[in-house]
């Protein structure tokens, strides 16, 4: 079963179950893959799947701190239950120390050694994170660190 055929299941039984919270969530994941199907012209694969998952969970990750700055704490409860949904269907995040140890390695590689080099590194880290969740935000503050020390 591919994750866009678990997704639309997990929708049908969310609306057999009546619990709404779910429903609304996989309901915007519907949409979201209805939309970008039209915009492609083909029926989504694993990876442009998971792609468009990673996409929705740092929206709402970023309408939760949004809500929870401006003093609304039931609508970022309601965002992170949202993020929460979605990133069950993703596969875990690497740890920080398996990142560490990629970074490390790719900038021996490269032999990457000022700031300048950002955007070389960043590149081979992320070929080696395909396929595997790792937010990129933290991928490039690991790297310019690195590099800046």
């Amino acid at each position: 079963m591919t994750l866009r055929e678990r997704l639309l299941a997990d929708l049908t039984t969310a609306l057999k179950t009546k619990d709404t919270a779910r429903l609304e969530a996989l309901r915007m994941v519907k949409a979201a893959l209805q939309k970008q199907e039209i915009e492609v012209q083909h029926q989504l694969d694993d990876a442009e799947v998971m792609a468009l998952l990673s996409t929705l969970i740092k929206q709402r990750r970023e309408a939760a701190e949004s809500f929870a700055k401006g003093g609304r704490a039931d609508l970022a409860a309601r965002e992170q239950a949202e993020l929460e949904l979605l990133e069950s269907y993703l596969p875990a995040a690497v740890s920080a120390d398996e990142l560490e140890s990629i970074v490390t390695a790719v900038i021996a590689e490269t032999g990457a050694s000022s700031p300048k080099d950002i955007g070389r590194v960043m590149k081979a880290v992320m070929a080696r994170l395909a396929g595997r969740r790792a937010d990129g935000k933290a991928v490039n503050d690991l790297v310019r660190a690195k590099l800046s020390a």
